[in-house]
Order: C-alpha cells, then structure tokens, then sequence
C-alpha cells in the first residue's frame, strides 16, 4: 500500500499579530492537539504555492485543506475545526449552520476590524485603513 502523498491542510494566520497568534496556538491546543493539519504564519510560507497572497492573508486567517480547496475567515475556523479532533467537529459543525455562518461572518470581520484593539493585539495588528474611493 502507498503512502499518502496528499499535503497536510494547513490554517494560515498573521504571525506579526499577537491576538492571531495567541487565537492559533488556542486552535492548537484546545481543538486539534493530534495535529490534523498544520498551523503556519503566512510570514513562514510560499504563499503563491497555497494560491494567497499577503494581502489575502492580512484580511483573513486561510486553511488550505489538502485538495487545495482554500477556505477564509470564520470559514477558515469552521472548516479547520471539522478536519480537527472528533470533539471538535461539532463546533466547526455549528458554525457551518446558514444562520450562525452569517452571524460569525459578522463577528470574525468585527474582530478582523479591531484586532489590534483586542487582548495580545498590538499596533502591528491594525488592518490598513480601507480606501472609500
């Protein structure tokens, strides 16, 4: 029998933001200690390699699953938590739900927003202001 040859899915989030990474290592920790996916700073990759670029990836966190298919933002947290743990597929399950996926669409571009502001955020957080051209 072959070895899987597929790549390991892998949740991407800005490295140089201290509430990003503190959220990641909670994702770690709490929801995927078996690691069934990688955890990487965009800073540490080969985006193009992923089909992201820096700015995509200062919007919004990204997971790669491994047949390429890239999910962002709350997306990104929901389908990182299905491919996680078993205890963890109810959550990911939860927020893929019509209702509760508009609402932590909401909320996951609040924080986006406001990151900086929040507990672990620093200035380096801060999203560049958006042209209202």
């Amino acid at each position: 029998m072959a070895a899987d040859k597929s790549p390991k899915p892998v949740f991407i989030f800005d490295g140089d933001c201290g509430f990003c990474t503190t959220s990641s290592n909670v994702l770690r920790r709490v929801f995927d200690p078996l690691k069934h996916f990688a955890i990487e700073p965009y800073q540490h990759l080969d985006l193009a390699a992923y089909g992201l670029t820096e700015a995509d990836c200062n919007a919004a966190a990204q997971y790669v699953r491994a047949d390429g298919s890239v999910h962002a933002g709350h997306r990104a947290v929901s389908r990182a938590l299905l491919d996680g743990r078993p205890l963890a597929i109810p959550f990911g399950a939860v927020l893929s739900l019509p209702i509760v996926d508009q609402v932590a669409e909401v909320v996951y571009q609040w924080v986006a927003d406001n990151r900086g502001l929040l507990p672990g955020g620093t200035p380096a957080c801060a999203l560049p202001e958006k042209n209202n051209e």
